[in-house]
């Protein structure tokens, strides 16, 4: 079915120029906001990366592929986000319904939901497993803490303007970020709900959030094309990587914290970007792009560092791909999503991975070959 026949058109001030709605959509968001209620389900082969020190790695011939060992059809619609609990035994998940819903991972059985919101773009589960934060539509009030065991809400607190996007804890879990479409990520006390912290350096949408390991710095994706790294105490910008030649969805730290991984994906006012996606593997202090895992991947709304830090899991449209974090050597493919993939999370033992799809499904597989 052509993704084309079912978009509708909005707003076309951003400069970006995002001009479409997934067939699925009811109702019209800020322009950055339309590919996480929907994707364009189509991908392709584009142009070469701009980055002039990307060690660029050939279209692969995957050696091996994965099946699902659960498939959970819990959620009404697209789903966007899903993480693991910090033991490993439980997977929360959300999306256009609304809803957060926990489950376990092995049987597929669904523990409890939450309705928390029109939309739930964003999820975080914090470190010492006790609690699910959770966001979507912009406003007061609009970061949701909730009970891990019963899905009660704690608290509630935010004041972003913008749909959030991105949401994180803190490696402690004392403070959490969100990223919002008002172009501002924002640090947060989660017991006060006070800011703590706003930082305002990119000039479009911020997509997602993600710590470094050791707490002192976070790393913000931005559909301006650019990853910031500043300083969480001061706020002040320590470096701006410019490798990726589109809008950047996802930005992950490795587990030793001296790398970071990030991809793009857009949608054009014609239909899906399908030229300059990449996955870039990047120094953390110098910003010096030392791999790009793909230069013709399709849309990379998603990616995740193996817990080990030996592996990359990313979202390729409607496949997940596992490349060597070091190599750039494909490893294995997983293909049974039917639409685009907008989140990976690895389990914490390294073992299996969840994916999140626009065809309404998380899936739960094993990248060994």
């Amino acid at each position: 079915m052509s993704v084309h026949r079912h978009l509708v058109s909005v707003s076309r001030s951003r400069a970006s120029g995002f001009a479409h709605l997934f067939r699925r959509l009811v109702v019209p968001l800020s322009c950055s906001a339309l590919l996480l209620l929907g994707a364009c389900a189509s991908s392709g082969s584009g142009g070469s990366s701009h980055s002039p020190t990307a060690t660029t790695m050939p279209t692969p011939t995957v050696p091996s592929a994965a099946k699902a060992t659960i498939t959970y059809t819990g959620h009404k619609g697209p789903v966007i986000a899903a993480v693991w609990s910090p033991d490993g035994k439980q997977i929360a998940s959300c999306g256009n319904d609304g809803t957060v819903q926990v489950w376990n991972p092995t049987t597929g059985q669904k523990l409890w939901g939450a309705d928390v919101a029109a939309y739930v773009f964003a999820l975080a589960w914090s470190p010492d497993g006790r609690r699910i934060a959770a966001a979507g539509s912009g406003g007061t009030d609009s970061i949701h803490v909730l009970d891990a065991a019963t899905g009660h809400e704690l608290t509630a607190f935010g004041d972003q303007s913008g749909l959030i996007e991105g949401l994180a804890w803190s490696p402690d879990g004392k403070l959490v970020a969100s990223g919002s479409q008002d172009n501002t990520v924002k640090v947060w006390n989660p017991q006060t709900g006070a800011a703590v912290l706003t930082y305002s350096g990119h000039s479009e949408a911020v997509a997602r959030v993600a710590w470094s390991p050791d707490g002192t710095r976070i790393a913000s994706a931005s559909h301006d094309g650019t990853v910031q790294v500043w300083d969480v105490t001061t706020g002040k910008t320590l470096l701006t990587y410019k490798g990726n030649a589109a809008p950047v969805w996802s930005v992950a730290w490795s587990p030793d914290g001296t790398r970071i991984a990030s991809g793009t994906g857009s949608a054009g006012i014609d239909g899906p970007v399908i030229s300059n996606n990449a996955v870039k593997v990047w120094d953390a202090a110098t910003g010096q792009t030392v791999l790009t895992l793909a230069d013709t991947m399709g849309q990379s709304y998603a990616l995740a560092w193996s817990p080990d830090g030996m592996r990359i899991a990313a979202g390729d449209g409607q496949l997940v791909r596992v490349w060597g974090a070091a190599s750039g050597k494909p490893m294995v493919q997983y293909t049974g999503h039917s639409e685009d993939v907008f989140a990976v999370a690895w389990s914490p033992d390294g073992t299996r991975i969840a994916s999140t799809s626009v065809d309404g499904t998380v899936q739960v597989w094993r990248p060994q070959a």
